[in-house]
């Protein structure tokens, strides 16, 4: 597994260093596991860690022994430890938190459940510790959704990996095959082109189901002339990718075709609009004008992308605009997912989806694959 190198990680550090000076703290507490991950490089399935602006300190236990040491080795800002015997990761965040008496403390307020707050705010008073630790939001996955050029990197290793995958599955007949079959087979597929794993239970949807937009693959036998919805996706390097192709088990009927050029269409015109200073407002009503010039806009019933990386879900959300919440304007090195789609219950539905690196000058796409039959 590649790890991002010691200067990238630096700049991530000095970027969230800097946004300290808003939040009014000198430290962060980070207990998410994608945002360690972000910071450090570190991939566990329990760690802490407290940044300041002149250090980073990790805290894992005896499992990750190794791992923590390379890290520590590899890149001189982070200060490694592990629990020590029957320490659990809330005793060893308050003896960090205590080593840095005189300093503002934030925590990640998505992330810190209540009863773990409550337990480091009265075990910090017990030792003396007379300030609050202030509730922050969102500060590095504000970080996490323009991606360094390292990250680029792996993020379009990714989608050819992912583009070859799909042309090799989309080349084969479907007809009569059963949607947990075919889903096994991308997953192999997936492992063969160098995949750590899905990024989320891949979807087989045929006939009916595909009316479902999270369909789960299931027994259902896949009909001559139906639509297949396929969306699928895997981790490279601890980073997600995501597709989807529609097509039908043979030579599709005019209604199918139709949908699925439309889709096309929609999805063309969005990227259009992709581009740095644009609202991600702006390429979902980009998406969805084209499908209601089309007459089928009510059948579009969710948002027509969303952020990638460490998570299959990040910021920026592509979707319609909301009164109370706005989203960050789009920037340059941000990776998102285009994928409208269409739903006919009792029929059918489709949808395309294809991952875009948001550039300088407009956008690049990640992946490559035809659309249409």
């Amino acid at each position: 597994m590649r790890l991002p190198p010691a200067d990238s990680l630096d700049a991530r550090a000095a970027r969230l260093g800097q946004l300290f000076a808003d939040e009014s703290i000198d430290a962060l507490v980070v207990t998410s596991l994608p945002n360690i991950a972000y910071l450090t490089g570190f991939f566990a399935s329990a760690a802490a860690l407290v940044a300041t602006s002149e250090a980073v300190h990790l805290v894992s236990d005896g499992r990750y022994a190794a791992g923590l040491e390379a890290r520590g080795r590899e890149w001189s800002r982070l200060h490694t430890s592990q629990l020590g015997p029957g320490q659990s990761y809330d005793e060893a965040l308050v003896d960090i938190i205590l080593s840095l008496r005189g300093l503002r403390v934030g925590v990640e307020a998505s992330h810190l459940t209540l009863s773990r707050h409550r337990f480091l705010t009265r075990r910090l008073a017990a030792e003396g510790w007379t300030a609050d630790l202030m509730p922050t939001d969102g500060l590095v996955e504000r970080l996490r959704s323009c991606k360094d050029q390292w990250e680029i990197a792996i993020l379009r290793d990714g989608g050819e990996r992912l583009s070859t995958v799909a042309k090799c599955i989309l080349s084969k007949a479907l007809a009569g095959r059963l949607e947990y079959e075919v889903a096994l087979e991308i997953e192999q597929q997936l492992r063969r082109a160098g995949f750590e794993r899905p990024s989320f239970d891949t979807i087989v949807a045929a006939g009916p189901n595909a009316a479902v937009p999270h369909a789960r693959a299931g027994s259902r036998r896949i009909q001559p002339g139906e639509l297949v919805v396929m969306d699928f996706g895997g981790v490279l390097d601890g980073y997600c990718t995501d597709l989807t192709r529609t097509v039908t088990a043979g030579p599709p009927g005019q209604r199918e075709a139709g949908l699925i050029a439309q889709l096309a269409e929609a999805q063309a015109a969005a990227f259009q609009v992709v581009r740095p200073g644009h609202p991600p407002e702006s390429v979902d009503a980009a998406a969805r004008d084209v499908l209601a010039a089309h007459g089928i806009g009510d059948a579009f019933t969710h948002g027509t992308g969303h952020g990638l990386g460490l998570e299959i879900h990040e910021a920026p959300r592509i979707t319609r605009a909301r009164p109370t919440q706005s989203e960050p304007l789009l920037a340059a090195g941000m990776v998102l997912t285009l994928e409208p789609g269409v739903y006919f219950p009792g029929w059918g539905g489709a949808r395309i989806e294809d991952d875009v690196l948001v550039t300088e000058g407009g956008a690049d796409w990640l992946t490559d694959v035809p659309r249409t039959q």
